[in-house]
């Protein structure tokens, strides 16, 4: 059994190797434009922070802070390697394309360029609402909450840690109709399934967003929203690529299994008896 598994093993070792690499290429680029890119991030923040000073005087003086010695040094560190898998993206989507591509038949390995291509497009997608959409709203409640009391100073470490999983939970949510799509043409799922699966997911969607969102209800439901759609449309997707058969066609094919069954079962009753009938003959 090890045998067989061993050159997939070496497969799997190759490809991750390369994925790694190239996250180590990217993350020393990005170190080097790790300011431009902490602006950005924090740019959200620093909005926030100026809504509230114009709302409560005590929040005048809000303001983010570093709690560290190293803080600013980590906190580059935490930039640097948020942007370098986003930078690395195609080529890590590319390693996990190649990796399954010996099971795949002829026409379906020709599709790495367009699993690359909207893997990549849909996760940088999920990762500018999480930006444009969400974290404002999200951000403004929750630092404009009670500043009447209390002035805001936001600690960039938390801060950093807090977005990067925001952009990353709502980048990989974006990326539920590309793995549909990839999943219905290699016939592992059809609409049926993923409707009847359609209660548990919006559990499941309900759950992630709870663990990947603030304790607030609006900002879960700007995330539970675009899944529930995005499901949804996965859900055409997959039925236009992989359409499940009419439930007719499903109940003559067991019907004929059924009938088959039964005359393998016949047979071999038959077979037995005459072995039976032989025996005693001798």
């Amino acid at each position: 059994m090890f045998d067989e598994l061993r050159p997939h093993l070496v497969e799997l070792r190759k490809r991750l190797a390369i994925s790694a690499a190239s996250l180590i290429v990217m993350f020393f680029v990005m170190f080097y434009f790790h300011e431009p890119i902490l602006t950005w991030m924090v740019q959200p923040l620093n909005d926030a922070l100026t809504e509230v000073g114009k709302v409560s005087v005590n929040a005048a003086n809000g303001m983010i802070t570093t709690s560290q010695v190293g803080g600013a040094f980590f906190v580059a560190l935490k930039v640097s390697f948020f942007a370098a898998i986003v930078g690395a993206l195609p080529i890590i989507l590319s390693q996990i394309w190649l990796f399954i591509a010996p099971g795949l038949y002829a026409h379906e390995k020709k599709m790495i360029i367009p699993f690359i291509v909207g893997g990549t497009v849909m996760f940088l997608v999920g990762v500018l609402f999480a930006y444009y959409i969400v974290t404002p709203f999200g951000f403004d409640f929750l630092i404009t909450f009670g500043s009447f009391k209390f002035t805001p100073l936001i600690n960039i470490e938390d801060y950093v840690g807090f977005f990067t999983k925001i952009m990353f939970g709502f980048g990989l949510a974006f990326e539920l109709p590309v793995f549909a799509y990839f999943l219905a043409l290699l016939g592992l799922v059809d609409d049926r399934q993923m409707t009847a699966f359609f209660k548990y997911a919006i559990i499941i969607i309900f759950i992630v967003a709870a663990l990947l969102t603030p304790p607030d209800v609006l900002t879960q439901l700007l995330m539970a929203g675009p899944l529930v759609i995005l499901y949804l449309l996965s859900i055409l997707i997959v039925k236009m690529v992989n359409p499940a058969p009419p439930l007719e066609e499903e109940e003559e094919d067991d019907e004929e299994e059924e009938d088959e069954s039964s005359l393998s079962v016949k047979h071999h009753d038959e077979y037995d008896e005459l072995t039976d009938k032989k025996d005693k003959d001798e």
